[in-house]
């Protein structure tokens, strides 16, 4: 293996794919609800819109479901 490399003439391209990694999405959430996964996410130190797609992301790879019953 040698010491040094010379990189500056390589030519880069971009990832073909990095389009189909993430969707972009509008959500419109409770401030209560955003500051919840903010303050999450701090503790956890990673974005909170990263912790909100991981949430989600094992709620349907679980299959869950939301139970809810309105009152009336």
């Amino acid at each position: 293996m040698r010491d040094h490399y010379d990189f500056s003439e390589m030519k880069g391209r971009k990832n073909p794919y990095i389009k189909h990694l993430k969707q972009s999405v509008t959500m419109r959430l409770d401030r209560d609800t955003v500051s919840y996964f903010k303050d999450m996410a701090t503790e956890a130190g990673i974005p909170y819109q990263t912790l909100i797609n991981l949430y989600l992301r094992d709620c349907a790879v679980h299959k869950r479901k939301l139970r809810m019953e309105w009152a009336t």
